[in-house]
């Protein structure tokens, strides 16, 4: 009797310890009491805090998702802004890009400390140009170039006589999306801020003195590259652009020499009127700091304590313009003669014309690396004096966008270039042909090669 009586014991207490252990467990999945849910969350709020304090790169890149991605702001396709004093009529801003809207994140509270970041105005480069009569074609050819070459994003200052503006936009708005997406534009009417407007509307070729004045005009622009409309680009602007970064403390603007040998230079023969250097430069291709030109005063022969660029410009041309035949680049080489500090020399490759090439080769730059902007002055594009330049100009007149640049464009070319080679500029393809050949290897590396996922 007594060990049956052990024994139930024995049992109850089994069963006893067996109903703690369920019990115990169900008990665990029931929620957490509210004091101590929120204990846990503030734990796991402190543990997050920590992570982001010994990491600060994702918190840096989740920050600038939403800039990115931003709604731009736009004008409009064919929209005009308000009209300023005078009557004159302001830029025509073209906004051609669709904006991105993206859902935003609620925002962390914990406190990050702002990221400065580059303006959005600076992620394109800024390229000016200054069209009259009957340069239409020969400008879109250059802006063509432009886009085929370049990597980054462009932004076109077109400065137009009014019946040229809707002509440019017109045909710039026919372009294809995938063109479109590389630039935007904006179509200024011709003004001229001191002085007789007719004037200098006259100096040398109609127009050409605008390109004095783009420092008072664009005032909220940095830099920018002044191209002539005869100009092509053989190569990325980008690499170019780059050379601002070259500039020293002083330099302010980048031209290249006039000639390359003073004994056939124009300017250390004929000029009657201070020039720079030895052989003078050509202003066909001008990369200009437009921050820096406002801030300076310049030096010259009329007062001594300096002039602002403003200031400078109407006086200088009183003074000199009976002694002038190239009409504003005569005047950037007077101004220049007495600021040397103040200007950056690049190689003839960036600024190639006839005189380089008609009177025996002597760009030694372009001789190695072949040339990188093609400037036919002289009207070469449009006669048959210098053929080598013409049959660049009509292939890249007439390439389709978005045709194959290889098929469509650098081989018309090569096999065109033969019938020029017994003419003086036609004699050395290799300086035509080398870089823009190494240039569509690079776009295509860039645009095409380097955008392809690889297959997983």
């Amino acid at each position: 009797m007594r060990i049956h009586g052990k024994v139930a014991v024995i049992a109850v207490c089994f069963g006893v310890f067996l109903l703690l252990y369920f019990w115990g467990g169900n008990a665990a999945d029931d929620p957490l009491p509210r004091e101590v849910a929120e204990e846990r969350e503030r734990q796991g709020e402190e543990e997050e805090a920590e992570d982001r304090k010994s990491s600060p790169v994702p918190a840096e890149l989740r920050r600038d998702v939403a800039p990115k991605f931003a709604p731009r702001a736009s004008t409009g396709v064919g929209v005009r802004p308000e009209q300023p004093p005078g009557g004159r009529k302001r830029p025509r801003a073209i906004n051609r890009g669709a904006s991105v809207n993206v859902k935003s994140k609620p925002q962390s509270r914990i406190a990050v400390r702002p990221v400065m970041r580059r303006a959005r105005a600076e992620e394109f480069m800024h390229l000016a140009v200054v069209a009259c009569g009957n340069r239409l074609d020969e400008t879109l050819a250059m802006v063509k170039s432009a886009l085929l070459f370049s990597l980054k994003k462009i932004k076109f200052h077109i400065f137009a006589e009014d019946p040229l503006a809707p002509q440019f936009e017109e045909r710039l708005n026919q372009w294809p999306r995938s063109v479109s997406a590389m630039f935007r534009y904006a179509v200024y009417p011709i003004t001229f801020s001191v002085g007789n407007a007719d004037e200098w509307k006259k100096l040398f070729k109609p127009c050409a003195a605008q390109r004095l004045f783009l420092p008072v005009i664009l005032k909220d622009v940095d830099s920018l590259l002044y191209v002539d409309t005869d100009v092509l680009f053989l190569r990325p602007m980008d690499d170019i652009w780059g050379l601002l970064k070259s500039f020293n403390g002083t330099q302010l603007a980048a031209m290249a020499p006039e000639h390359e040998v003073p004994k056939i230079g124009w300017y250390s023969r004929f000029a009657r009127h201070p020039f720079y250097g030895v052989t003078g430069v050509n202003s066909g291709v001008m990369l200009m700091n437009l921050t820096r030109i406002r801030s300076t005063l310049f030096k010259n022969s009329m007062i001594p304590s300096g002039l602002s660029w403003e200031d400078l410009l109407h006086p200088l041309y009183q003074k000199y313009k009976n002694h002038i035949t190239w009409g504003d680049q005569d005047l950037l080489n007077i101004i220049f003669h007495y600021n040397p500090e103040c200007l950056y020399i690049f190689p003839c490759q960036w600024n190639y014309r006839p005189d380089h090439c008609m009177y025996g080769s002597n760009c030694k730059g372009a001789e190695e690396e072949g040339v990188s902007i093609l400037h036919g002055n002289r009207g070469v594009y449009h006669d048959d004096k210098q053929p080598a330049f013409k049959v660049v100009y009509d292939a890249i007149r007439d390439f389709p966008f978005e045709d194959n640049m290889f098929q469509s464009l650098f081989y018309p070319i090569q096999t065109k270039f033969l019938d020029t080679v017994n003419t003086l500029c036609g004699r050395i393809p290799q300086v035509f042909l080398k870089q823009i050949e190494k240039t569509m290897k690079k776009v295509f590396e860039e645009r095409v090669i380097q955008h392809v996922r690889p297959h997983k």
